[in-house]
């Protein structure tokens, strides 16, 4: 299977961008679930940071090996969107 360079492009966009988008939902959103469960700011976000490490290469990984581009895009930036929103209304409940 040829790929075109169009195809490569925007897995290696996906990868990047979708990825960081879902990597700044889920320490947002594990930063304030942290902080509403008790946990001081400081540690919440030390643990998540450490975390998005191992979360940006998960999905580095997985968007170069999933067979549909369409699905990657969606998951990632939607799923990054949608975590970051959760993280700011949970963020407005404890305020």
């Amino acid at each position: 299977m040829e790929l075109s360079a169009l195809h490569v492009l925007s897995r290696v966009a996906a990868s990047l961008l979708g990825g960081y988008a879902f990597v700044w939902g889920f320490t947002t959103l594990g930063v304030a679930a942290g902080v509403a469960l008790g946990m001081e700011y400081h540690d919440a976000q030390g643990l998540f940071y450490l975390l998005a490490f191992l979360v940006f290469l998960v999905c580095l990984c997985w968007a170069f090996v999933a067979r549909r581009i369409g699905w990657v895009w969606a998951l990632l930036a939607g799923g990054g969107a949608l975590m970051t929103g959760a993280a700011w209304l949970l963020s407005k409940g404890l305020g």
